[in-house]
């Protein structure tokens, strides 16, 4: 998946992805619709997923969060700038290998 961030030099950033948080939330929607619209043609009960409700919850808790962090963002610059940026190859593996056990743990791997 690829990601392209537009909105620099002080403009609010607009995030284009790859398609992968798209389709997830066009799934989760769309299971939502499609049950909708059946509970009106046939009179039956809507249920949503645990999967398109746990999407909801996380589409809330962005929304309330800021899209960059400044501070953070001034920091890293000012590393970088002055040459004392240094990677650490361990904390960014422990960091990748974290991040895939969540996702795992979200798609019932």
């Amino acid at each position: 998946m690829s990601s392209k961030i537009n909105g620099l030099n002080g403009a609010s950033p607009a995030v284009e992805t790859g398609g992968g948080a798209r389709r997830a939330a066009e799934a989760a929607t769309g299971q939502a619709s499609g049950s909708a619209a059946a509970a009106q043609a046939g009179g039956s009960d809507v249920h949503i997923t645990d999967s398109a409700s746990f999407l909801s919850g996380v589409a809330q808790q962005l929304s309330s969060l800021p899209a960059v962090n400044s501070g953070r963002v001034a920091q890293l610059q000012s590393a970088i700038d002055s040459g004392t940026y240094t990677v650490q190859p361990h904390v960014v593996a422990g960091q990748l290998m974290q991040s895939e056990q969540t996702l795992a743990q979200i798609h019932g791997g």
